[in-house]
């Protein structure tokens, strides 16, 4: 993973490192236990990159991804 300015980001916030392991989780791949990573899918992860700053080969932020973790905590946590 060659990402890591936003790996150091997370790293620095505590708080949302349980929301950045279900995160993980919830984008990996289902048949985890034919690899030892079960990281994003690729292609899924290049999309989502797209979508989010119009070039699939732009690198992921580390503002980005911490604000996108704690946008995804705030509507777990609202749906309970």
């Amino acid at each position: 993973m060659g990402n890591w300015p936003a790996l150091r980001a997370v790293a620095s916030r505590p708080g949302i490192w349980g929301e950045a392991m279900r995160a993980l989780w919830a984008l990996g791949d289902r048949r985890w236990w034919r690899r030892i990573w079960s990281g994003p899918q690729a292609d899924h992860l290049a999309w989502r990159i797209g979508t989010a700053y119009g070039d699939t080969t732009h690198q992921l932020e580390g503002e980005d991804l911490v604000a996108f973790l704690r946008w995804r905590r705030t509507m777990r946590r609202a749906r309970r």
